[in-house]
C-alpha cells in the first residue's frame, strides 16, 4: 500500500461535509459462508508494524487542516450516556451537534457550516433527542441490546430495539454475545445478529464486538465477517466502557474484513471507531488510515463514525489555533 501524498489528502468541499447522513442503502447480509470465516487470519506483528507506522506517516498540507478536522466533526456520533442524563441534557448535546463550530470561526477560516454525523443516546433519551433534532437532519442513535454488558435475554434485547425504533432512533448500536466469538460459535453470533438486524426495520444497525475482550485479532476479524454476513450496517469497536476500547491494529483488521466483505458482495458497511479518542490529531490519523485502505467513498458520516465525543472540545482548540497561528506542539507535528 503505497503513502498518500499531501495532494491526495486533499481538503473536503463544503458540499462533501454536507452530504446526507445517511445515504448507503442497508446491507441486506448474506448466508453464513464458515469456509470464508474460518479462513480469515491476521499476521499481527505485520499488523502492529502497520499500525505503529501510521501516525508518522499521516501528513496534510497545512492550507487543509481545518478542512480535515470539520471533515472529522462530520463523522463524530456525540455521545451522552450517563446514568444522570435528563432532557435538559440531552438538548444541550443536541445544540452542540446542530452547531458544533462557532460561526464567528467558521467565517475566519471561510468554511461553510457543518453538523455532527448523529448524537447517541439511552433509549430513555430518544424521544428528548428526537425533539431537539427536528428539522436538523441529524439522527438519533440509540445504544441498545443490554448495552454495554449484552447479557440480558435475548428477546428483552429485541425487544428493546424494536422499542428505540419506534420511538424514533434512525440507528440502533448493538451489542454482541462475546462468548459467541470465544468459543468459536459463529452459528449463534450470526443468527443473533440476522434477528437484531430484522428488528431494526428501517434503521441501520451499528454492531459492537468489544474488540478489547475478543482475544486476538483473528477473533476480530471473524466476528466482524460474521456480523457483516448477518446484515451490519456498520461494525463498531467499543462500548467505551471496556478496559481497552479503538486501536489502530483492531481497526485495520476490521477496515480490512469491510473491504474483504465489499470486493466480495459489492455492499459497503460502515466503520465506527470508539472509546479512547480524544484528540484531533488522532482523527486524522484514522481518517488518513480509512482513505489508504478504504478510499474516499468511506469519507463520509454515512460510513464513518467516530465514537467520541470529548474529540470535539480537541478539534475546536485546534481549529482556532488554525487561525491565530498558534498550535499546539503535537499537533504541529502530526500536520506538519
Amino acid at each position: 500500500m503505497t503513502v498518500p501524498s499531501t495532494d491526495m489528502l486533499r481538503a473536503p468541499t463544503a458540499t462533501e461535509n454536507h452530504l446526507p447522513q445517511v445515504a448507503e442503502p442497508r446491507n441486506p447480509g448474506m448466508p453464513l459462508d464458515l469456509n470464508w470465516v474460518l479462513g480469515a487470519q491476521a499476521n499481527t506483528s505485520a499488523i502492529e508494524r502497520r499500525a505503529a507506522s501510521l501516525p508518522a506517516r499521516r501528513s496534510v498540507k497545512k492550507a487543509h487542516q481545518a478542512a480535515w478536522l470539520l471533515r472529522a466533526i462530520t463523522c463524530i456520533d456525540l455521545t451522552t450516556l450517563s446514568g444522570d442524563d435528563t432532557d435538559r441534557r440531552v438538548a444541550r448535546l443536541c445544540a452542540k451537534a446542530r452547531q458544533p463550530v462557532a460561526p464567528a470561526l467558521l467565517k475566519s477560516l471561510g468554511m461553510a457550516p457543518v453538523t455532527t454525523g448523529a448524537v447517541c443516546v439511552y433509549h430513555e433519551m430518544i424521544p428528548a433527542a428526537v425533539k431537539a433534532l427536528a428539522g436538523s437532519g441529524i439522527p438519533v442513535a440509540a445504544v441498545s441490546t443490554g448495552f454495554p454488558a449484552g447479557l440480558s435475554p435475548l428477546p428483552l434485547r429485541i425487544a428493546e430495539i424494536e422499542q428505540s425504533v419506534a420511538e424514533g432512533a434512525a440507528e440502533i448500536d448493538i451489542v454482541i454475545s462475546r462468548r459467541h466469538v470465544l468459543t468459536g460459535n459463529w452459528h449463534a453470533l450470526y443468527n443473533e445478529m440476522q434477528q437484531f438486524h430484522v428488528a431494526c426495520g428501517d434503521a441501520h444497525v451499528k454492531a459492537i464486538l468489544a474488540t478489547g475482550e475478543l482475544g486476538s485479532l483473528r477473533n476480530v476479524a471473524r466476528a466482524s465477517l460474521v456480523c457483516m454476513m448477518a446484515g451490519a450496517d456498520f461494525i463498531k469497536t467499543s462500548t467505551g466502557k471496556e478496559s481497552v476500547n479503538a486501536t489502530l491494529p483492531v481497526s485495520l483488521v476490521m477496515i480490512r474484513a469491510i473491504r474483504d466483505y465489499y470486493d466480495r458482495t459489492g455492499i459497503r458497511v460502515g466503520y465506527k471507531p470508539a472509546g479512547g479518542i480524544s484528540k484531533a490529531k488522532d482523527s486524522i490519523t484514522y481518517l488518513a488510515l480509512i482513505k489508504e485502505e478504504l478510499g474516499d467513498r468511506w469519507l463520509r458520516p454515512d460510513l464513518f463514525r467516530f465514537g467520541a465525543s470529548s474529540l470535539l472540545n480537541d478539534i475546536e482548540r485546534q481549529l482556532e489555533h488554525h487561525v491565530t497561528g498558534n498550535y499546539s506542539a503535537g499537533y504541529r507535528h502530526a500536520t506538519s
